[in-house]
């Protein structure tokens, strides 16, 4: 076979020519040594593997001939680079200082061996939230110490209440022998207590209160208004209102109340209390007949007079109960009192 056969695995030099590869790794096919043969051709294990320009060390004088073929000895030229002053190893057998050199050459990427080992990334603490003061630790000092003060004083007022109600509504005790007084005079008028809901006969009447009164007018001349329900209007401030006030519920309610508990049926005062309900009812008929601008321009109320109207409520149909649907009226007398509303003594 022609050594310069380009069928052949024959590998070209930097100058176009084929070089013989034979078994011998050099010379021609008879199988001489690689010494008679040109050094650039030779590829023997003494041979430099690399691109154009590269230098190769001849092949040694004696030793046994490369059983590889042609095709496993011959490796093609790199694209591009710098030639290589020794062996090439390849990238499993090179070490760190191989992968330096290169990194730093700028021939390549840095390998695995240069760099800088990955720090665990410690895992980050949870913060925990700072909880601010809230309520009465929030304030300084100063408005710390007034709003105990104001607690306290709250809280006192508060027992001191709880405990004449619950003396004036318990049985006789030493206590109350002692100092009834003071008790009656904190709670009536405003905080009396009953029971009549939860009596063995709860209240079952209507009482309409209603009051007139003679006004002194501008002119000199005397005349008599006509009848106020007082009880209607309350009831038309209440009807439909979701927080109507107390003095709507139980002012008037409570001071007829009070009147009859302290009266007899001739209507004469029984002790000192009597006094102390007329006076009370003389107050709130000013106040509603100024309300309802009795007297009119330049006029004076000079006198008052209440009377109640009582009616008994239906018993439902299925109870058989009989009872009388006429109205019970009941007027009291004259009561004399000044302009400005406050009762004057006797009556008229």
């Amino acid at each position: 076979m022609d050594a310069y056969d380009t069928g052949s695995g024959a590998r070209q030099g930097p100058g176009g020519r084929e070089h013989p590869a034979g078994p011998g790794g050099g010379g021609t096919g008879d199988g001489t040594g690689g010494a008679s043969g040109s050094p650039e051709g030779a590829a023997g294990p003494g041979a430099v593997r690399g691109g154009f320009g590269e230098t190769a060390e001849p092949p040694p004088a004696s030793g046994p001939a490369d059983p590889r073929s042609p095709s496993e000895t011959a490796e093609p030229p790199p694209a591009s680079g710098p030639a290589e002053s020794g062996p090439v190893r390849d990238a499993a057998e090179s070490g760190p200082s191989a992968g330096t050199a290169e990194s730093a050459s700028g021939t390549g990427p840095a390998t695995a061996a240069t760099a800088e080992p990955v720090k665990p990334v410690k895992p980050v603490e949870p913060v925990m939230p700072v909880e601010l003061p809230t309520g009465v630790a929030a304030l300084t000092p100063r408005y710390q110490v007034g709003a105990l003060v104001a607690l306290a004083v709250v809280a006192v007022a508060v027992c001191a209440h709880l405990g004449l109600v619950f003396l004036h509504v318990a049985p006789s005790n030493t206590l109350t022998k002692q100092h009834g007084a003071a008790v009656d005079e904190w709670v009536f008028p405003e905080f009396e207590q009953n029971w009549k809901l939860f009596a063995p006969n709860p209240l079952q009447q209507n009482i309409s209160v209603q009051v007139r009164a003679e006004v002194s007018t501008a002119d000199g001349e005397i005349r008599t208004t006509g009848w106020y329900d007082l009880s209607a209007e309350d009831g038309r401030a209440i009807d439909g209102n979701p927080v109507p006030s107390h003095t709507q519920q139980n002012e008037l309610r409570r001071a007829w109340d009070f009147f009859v508990a302290t009266h007899d049926s001739d209507d004469r005062a029984v002790g000192l209390r009597g006094t102390l309900s007329e006076s009370y009812l003389r107050r709130i008929a000013v106040l509603r007949l100024e309300r309802n601008d009795a007297a009119g321009p330049g006029g004076v109320v000079e006198r008052v007079q209440y009377r109640s109207r009582t009616t008994n409520v239906e018993p439902p149909s299925w109870s058989g109960e009989k009872v009388s649907d006429r109205p019970t009226v009941r007027e009291l007398p004259w009561w004399t009192v000044s302009g400005s509303g406050d009762p004057r003594e006797g009556a008229a």
